[in-house]
């Protein structure tokens, strides 16, 4: 029987590579993506077994509904890829009251896993580098406070990052690995703007890399079996800086617990 993979954001950009490429590999691949036009599109351009699901990330209600449709849809979900992100150009609070890439980028991923741990059997988490540049503030980030598009991205990457080894902890007992991966610096339409400055962005993403070669990281983790590590492309590294602080983790942990009803 083949693998179940879900990969959220797979409509574009690595997420839609990373989707190819699993489903190239003999996987049942089910598409998680929030415009069912796209959405659909994206699913049928892909060769292979793939379903296109639609999911909102951006509250905690559409994401308890994209986890009720998986949980129809799946009785085991083999990985499951958090792809799906947001780099925000301007401050904007969903109608949970949080700020929108915090949403999207920590929060539904946390939700997720908790949703559906009773089926999964790997997570891995697309992460970034700029995760260094981030401040992870209970009681502030999730609300954009000082809002900074570069900063307020880095620091949502952050909060998530921090979840990573205590998912890992959590889970030891039953079997589940996490991982998360920094893909690399890479030509997607993440963060894309207008205007001039947006003009510059294209130009400068000419040199980045391709998607593709984006999601070969991803997809080898897909297929690994660690658990809490942290990659910088296809290297395993160490976190740094506020990464390692266990007491924010912790706290970083119970506040999202906080904002999701979730144990």
């Amino acid at each position: 029987m083949a693998s179940v993979m879900v990969v959220t954001g797979g409509n574009r950009g690595i997420g839609h590579a990373v989707c190819e490429r699993l489903a190239g590999d003999g996987h049942q691949v089910l598409l998680v993506a929030r415009d069912p036009e796209g959405g659909r599109r994206a699913a049928a351009e892909v060769r292979g077994d793939v379903e296109f699901v639609a999911g909102d990330l951006t509250t905690t209600a559409s994401v308890r509904r994209l986890a009720d449709e998986l949980r129809a849809r799946c009785p085991r979900v083999d990985v499951l890829v958090h792809n799906a992100g947001v780099w925000p150009s301007r401050r904007v609070l969903t109608s949970d009251g949080v700020e929108e890439s915090f949403a999207v980028n920590h929060l539904a991923p946390f939700l997720l896993n908790h949703l559906l741990e009773d089926r999964l059997g790997r997570v891995v988490q697309v992460s970034a580098g700029l995760y260094v540049k981030g401040r992870a503030e209970p009681g502030r980030t999730c609300v954009g406070a000082d809002f900074s598009s570069l900063r307020t991205y880095a620091d949502t990457k952050l909060c998530n990052l921090l979840t990573v080894p205590l998912f890992a902890e959590r889970w030891r007992e039953a079997g589940i690995t996490i991982d998360a991966v920094h893909p690399g610096v890479i030509r997607t339409g993440l963060g894309d703007r207008g205007g001039p400055l947006g003009w510059l962005l294209k130009a400068v993403k000419r040199r980045w890399a391709t998607a593709e070669e984006g999601a070969a990281p991803v997809v080898a983790l897909a297929g690994g079996t660690g658990t809490g590590r942290y990659f910088d492309q296809a290297e395993e590294v160490p976190l740094q800086g506020p990464a390692l602080d266990g007491e924010l983790a912790r706290r970083i942990w119970d506040e999202a617990e906080a904002l999701t009803a979730v144990r």
